[in-house]
């Protein structure tokens, strides 16, 4: 119940499906048996009570879930009013101040939240002042919730602080990785093409004025421009191959460092003495970069492998986690990954069932 009500990834995407683990928080619902199963007083309308909370609060933690920022915030107020009416007679209702504690945590700025939880305390009290259970049996029944309000509320705060703060550093990082990536390729242009494009513009202007006088040198010197606007053409495309040139080692540790920043642990598994060529690892490292970002943004995993082998006569890159899943079409990183193997007589596969795995397959031939 702590953190999956207020988890950072749910408050992102909002529609993300309910996992075991989030499921598996209902199971504190079993606080409303207690009193009808132990206290022989008005039975039946415990049982009663118990039933239509079960049954009003499960819709409302399910699209708390799946719903953005407004629908947890209305979650919040139904599950508040909804302890209200049912806690004076069933005093293991009192467990829906502690849902509503987490709903807040996830919903509401860190200031609001804490009032929240303030006041979920100040309703167990006066709960705990009505009740007409006979002491210390009423203390049994109410202090796990006037606990657990603190506990679950402070928790879920500090967990969706904490994704706050990763989302606005991983957005200052990328955008300092952009500005120095346009500086570093502005600065190769410059080293590059200066001193050639200058060489170029001093012999077309020689060439200008020999055509008055000596049209045979004027002729020579505008070959000689030919020949370095071609040298320096090569050398431009030289230079972008060699930007789009990606080394699988590199991006396997650019691929740790982005995972454990995320909270998700990476296996690797390479089959030793496997050599690719550069055109065919350029594709797998991107297609690794590619299913690794997914991982980050979109999975909720929190574990991740990379399989890179051969198979029969085919190589084998395998980006597999334990996430969400899903079915969604393809974004325009996995577009440009399907051409970009496709090129090379390869295919991509992607499952999303108990997670999701991206299987990319090239040649034999063309890898080694």
């Amino acid at each position: 119940m702590t953190a999956e009500p207020g988890s950072a990834g749910v408050a992102v995407r909002g529609q993300a499906p309910l996992r075991a683990s989030t499921l598996w928080h209902l199971v504190w619902l079993g606080m409303l048996l207690f009193q009808p199963l132990y206290d022989d007083r008005n039975r039946p309308l415990q049982w009663a009570v118990a039933l239509a909370v079960v049954v009003v609060f499960l819709p409302i933690y399910v699209l708390a879930h799946r719903g953005p920022g407004p629908v947890r915030r209305w979650a919040l107020v139904t599950t508040t009013v909804l302890g209200v009416l049912a806690a004076p007679v069933n005093s293991g209702a009192s467990v829906l101040f502690v849902y509503a504690a987490a709903f807040a945590g996830s919903g509401r700025t860190r200031r609001v939240a804490r009032w929240w939880l303030a006041g979920l305390t100040a309703l167990v009290v006066v709960l705990v002042l009505l009740s007409s259970i006979p002491m210390p049996w009423r203390l049994w029944a109410f202090a796990p919730s006037l606990v657990l309000v603190w506990v679950v509320g402070l928790v879920t705060i500090e967990e969706i602080e904490e994704g706050r703060a990763n989302r606005i550093h991983n957005a200052r990082v990328e955008h300092l990785a952009t500005l120095s990536e346009r500086e570093r390729i502005s600065r190769d242009l410059h080293d590059l093409l200066g001193q050639t494009l200058t060489g170029i513009v001093v012999r077309s202007q020689l060439a200008q004025r020999l055509a008055r006088t000596d049209a045979e040198a004027g002729i020579a010197e505008m070959a000689e421009v030919e020949q370095a606007a071609r040298a320096a053409l090569t050398e431009v495309r030289a230079t972008v191959s060699g930007w789009r040139q990606v080394d699988l080692d590199d991006e396997l540790a650019v691929s740790r460092s982005a995972l454990t920043a995320a909270g998700v642990t990476l296996e690797v598994t390479r089959e030793p003495g496997l050599v690719l060529t550069p055109s065919a690892e350029t594709a797998l490292g991107l297609a690794l970069r590619e299913g690794v970002t997914n991982v980050v943004r979109h999975a909720d995993a929190r574990h991740c492998t990379v399989t890179l082998h051969r198979v029969g006569g085919r190589v084998v890159l395998e980006v597999a986690d334990d996430g969400v899943g899903g079915e969604t079409p393809d974004g325009n990183g996995l577009t440009g990954m399907r051409e970009r193997i496709a090129a090379l007589g390869g295919e991509v596969q992607r499952r999303a069932r108990g997670g999701t795995a991206l299987t990319v397959t090239v040649p034999a031939a063309v890898a080694t």
